[in-house]
């Protein structure tokens, strides 16, 4: 299966992208080399994770340091086990020096910037609908997961490791929630309910579990199920531990979702660990997408075994970092969105026992640069059915089965991270045919459903730090 955009090596379709000769085999050193100025550098090496304006930057933690001589440590040496690649074989001193200053003075205004695209009003315009936001909940410190209860109130969890019940646009905090790792990316993730939440009250989340060992705190990503009592949770049960632990604080993937059959499948990043975790299927949980049964316990048919000939909870591996899942209302198949790292962003249609490719196939690079590997296809390898690029960084996805949305029923709303936008993809069977974007620049948008009365939820992260529900006019 290949997807609608054309296949490139993944080097040469970034370069592509950033405005280089089409179809020209260019090398990292002579990328690198047209990149001279610390706008430029920024740009196309900074902005991914830390925002086209530096808004990534806004009210952090300045944990190692902001001034410049700590910024010039940071840039060239990295912190690994944080996300923080590297650039000492990227740029020259005097460029991570220039590349400090320029951040240095961009961070300072970064929370009082006027965004001039910035969103004045509430309502939107689309090619076929108008649609305008109801704010269901405010002051979510970047929610991350969503879930409806059959009483009309909403579940939400929010990453530094709160869960809130919202009924009437009032938000109840939940007891109960575990101890999270709310360091990097990690905390508190996603939330679904169990298919008989009506006669057993079940609810299951994901999370950063961490643990200590020989003096250092580790962590993975652990699926644990409760039972909602009122406002509190009770008889807690982790279900799901991906092994190994890591050190690192990216890479957890945590998306969760119930098929019509009672399978929970659980999303699994690498951990940033491409070289040994997302390949390897001997005694290794990273890197892959994972299907149990409610209770914890492993499906039978399973598609791959453990040395004794037991079934494990892998069910498709050589996957990144997914941050979306989705169960196809017609075709019951599980689709999946993963980031690759700068450029390759994916698509996925989720087969048993598959490999995705990750590390062996990308249409990305690295952050700083340098090649990961130059194959975009290769044998035994599923390609994905559609590839961003430059990244648009995937979080939450959602299929419209409803008539709320005329124009809209039977297409996919993935949400952007980094462009702070919703994107709609038109559907023809298994094929994206049209891409569309909507809400353009309502911010970080981190999770999108389709409710029980068939309107778009979305939840935004900072500023502004809500959830709101899709009107049409």
């Amino acid at each position: 299966m290949k997807p609608h955009l054309l296949l490139l090596p993944a080097a040469a379709a970034v370069f592509i992208a950033l405005g280089f000769s089409s179809g020209s085999k260019e090398t990292v050193s002579t990328y690198k080399n047209t990149l001279k100025t610390p706008e430029e550098n920024y740009a196309n090496y900074c902005s991914g994770c830390h925002g086209e304006k530096m808004d990534a930057f806004t009210d952090r933690q300045w944990k190692h340091g902001s001034e410049v001589k700590d910024l010039m440590v940071s840039i060239k040496r990295g912190w690994k086990d944080e996300g923080m690649p590297a650039f000492n074989k990227t740029f020259t001193d005097k460029e991570i020096e220039e590349l400090a200053k320029y951040i240095k003075k961009g961070i300072q205004n970064v929370a009082t910037f006027n965004f001039d695209s910035e969103p004045v009003t509430g309502i939107f315009k689309s090619e076929s609908i108008t649609v305008k936001l109801d704010t269901i909940a405010t002051g979510i410190d970047v929610a991350w997961g969503m879930a409806f209860l059959p009483d009309g109130s909403l579940l939400a969890t929010e990453r530094g490791g709160k869960m809130y019940k919202i009924l009437n646009k009032k938000k109840q905090e939940i007891t109960g929630v575990p101890e999270v790792l709310a360091e990097g990316q990690g905390g508190l993730f996603d939330i679904v309910l169990s298919p008989d939440f009506k006669t057993d009250n079940l609810i299951y989340f994901s999370y950063s579990k961490p643990k200590k060992e020989n003096g250092k705190t580790l962590a993975t990503t652990a699926v644990m199920c409760a039972k909602l009592d009122g406002n509190k949770l009770i008889d807690q049960k982790i279900i799901f531990e991906a092994l190994p632990y890591a050190p690192t604080r990216h890479h957890y993937g945590s998306r969760l979702v119930f098929d019509d059959k009672g399978y929970l499948f659980i999303s699994v990043g690498e951990r940033g660990n491409e070289q040994q975790n997302p390949q390897s299927l001997d005694n290794n949980q990273l890197g892959k997408i994972h299907r149990i049964h409610a209770d914890g316990t492993i499906p039978a048919d399973n598609p791959f075994k453990d040395k004794e000939g037991k079934p494990t909870s892998i069910y498709c591996y050589g996957n990144r970092n997914p941050q979306s899942l989705a169960i196809n209302p017609w075709s019951n198949v599980l689709w999946e969105t993963e980031h690759g790292p700068r450029g390759g962003d994916e698509i996925n249609i989720i087969q048993p026992g598959n490999n995705y490719g990750w590390p062996v196939t990308s249409y990305g690079i690295n952050y700083n640069g340098t090649t990961i590997t130059d194959k975009a296809a290769a044998p035994g390898i599923t390609d994905p059915i559609l590839y961003w690029i430059p990244s648009i960084a995937p979080s939450g996805m959602a299929f419209i089965t409803g008539d709320v949305y005329k124009p809209w029923k039977g297409a996919l709303v993935v949400g952007s991270l980094r462009f702070k936008y919703l994107n709609l993809c038109y559907l023809n069977g298994d094929k994206i045919v049209k891409e569309e974007k909507l809400l353009k620049n309502i911010g970080r948008l981190r999770d999108v459903r389709q409710g029980p009365d068939g309107f778009i939820y979305v939840a935004v992260e900072k500023p502004a730090s809500a959830i709101y529900r899709l009107i049409p006019m």
